[in-house]
């Protein structure tokens, strides 16, 4: 299915002064959106992509071998290289005037440039995310939400929707990600244990994470469970959630809440449809970030006494919303209402998967599909 992407015209806008960084998830599209700068039918063969995995790359890339004729370059995974950054820089600073160069990769390129960037000023980063309910359609059905709560938002198994292949595709997914991506970036020998990690990371999702409990799941010290945990964050295998802190409450600072990118592998019903609205609201976030230069966060507020909102969304250091996820058609949420009259947070929502759309107060209930719509989500 042949769908343009969100950051179409962000990245060929800032292709006309610097270079580009693509991050995200390992089989997001990535590389077949790069390809579409390249022509309609332009596939990995092209001799503008280059890819560091292929055996004949490095060696070319490190001679500064480049395809003749080629005004764009689409260098795939190259920070899988120790010295990428000062190849990089090499490549860009002799070609700049002659071509624009692409760079994707599945793991964070603004995590693994640490150590000094030498490349600063050189490019824009730009995270893709998975496919959301109005990237798919303008005007998404009723259908178009089931499948994607279903099938998650990764291309592959979204566009086939075929269950058996699904769960294959989602296997084979994490352990590429463990055994290649994981290999090849970091010192870890431990990798039985961080697959075990993995799986247990979908019964964790939606609520305040213990590390404390994954530790002692696993058997390693509370340093070791940390440090996994943000490899797997690097790696896009999961993302975690900060409390905020609003004043004249008694709200929590420290527990943060974990969810997936692929929103799938999530069992329970309730949690896999809050983690779809985690993935949705954070794809809001980065995509203001990454086009528009707003410093986003993504919250949640929960108090002393366990009341608690799901997420909270912050532009600027100032909260502009929050949203309580619910299955079905509910009465409003008693923390909404608790949390409306304490905090400076302009709008409430509480979003569901049912019908129901009525305002009160600054609490709005309204079906997933119009929330979407309402808040111009990409």
């Amino acid at each position: 299915m042949d769908v343009a992407r969100y950051l179409q015209s962000s990245v060929t806008d800032a292709l006309k002064s610097k270079m580009v960084f693509v991050g995200g998830p390992r089989q997001v599209g990535k590389t077949t959106f790069a390809l579409g700068f390249l022509g309609k039918d332009a596939d990995p063969s092209h001799p503008a992509y280059l890819n560091w995995d292929h055996p004949a790359v490095p060696a070319r890339l490190r001679r500064a071998e480049l395809p003749a004729g080629e005004r764009l370059l689409l260098l795939d995974e190259i920070h899988k290289y120790s010295r990428w950054r000062n190849l990089l820089k090499g490549i860009y600073d002799t070609e700049k005037s002659r071509r624009k160069i692409i760079v994707t990769g599945s793991a964070r390129l603004d995590y693994y440039r640490k150590g000094g960037d030498s490349l600063a000023g050189r490019y824009r980063y730009f995270r893709l995310h998975p496919f959301s309910l109005r990237e798919l359609s303008r005007k998404p059905s009723r259908s178009d939400l089931e499948v994607l709560l279903k099938f998650g938002g990764f291309p592959e198994p979204l566009f086939a929707q075929n269950e058996v292949e699904h769960r294959i595709w989602r296997r084979d997914r994490i352990s590429r990600v463990i055994r290649e991506d994981l290999r090849d970036l970091e010192r870890v020998r431990e990798i039985s244990l961080i697959e075990h990690l993995t799986d247990l990371l979908p019964s964790k999702v939606g609520s305040p994470l213990s590390v404390k409990s994954l530790r002692e799941d696993l058997q390693i010290d509370h340093k070791t469970a940390e440090r996994w945990l943000q490899i797997l964050e690097n790696l896009y295998v999961c993302f975690r959630v900060s409390p905020y802190g609003a004043p004249k409450v008694r709200a929590v600072k420290k527990e943060r809440k974990l969810y997936l990118w692929d929103w799938s592998s999530v069992e329970a019903d309730g949690a896999r449809f809050e983690n779809m609205v985690a993935c949705q609201l954070l794809k809001y976030c980065h995509w203001l970030e990454d086009t528009q230069g707003h410093s986003m966060e993504l919250r949640y507020l929960r108090d002393t006494d366990k009341r608690e909102v799901d997420f909270v969304v912050l532009k600027d250091k100032k909260p502009v919303f929050a949203v309580e996820c619910k299955s079905g058609d509910k009465a409003i949420s008693p923390a909404l209402r608790y949390f409306a009259q304490r905090t400076p947070i302009p709008h409430f929502y509480q979003t569901h998967l049912g019908e129901r759309h009525y305002a009160s107060g600054k609490i709005t209930v309204v079906p997933f599909i119009r929330l979407c719509e309402e808040l111009g989500l990409p």
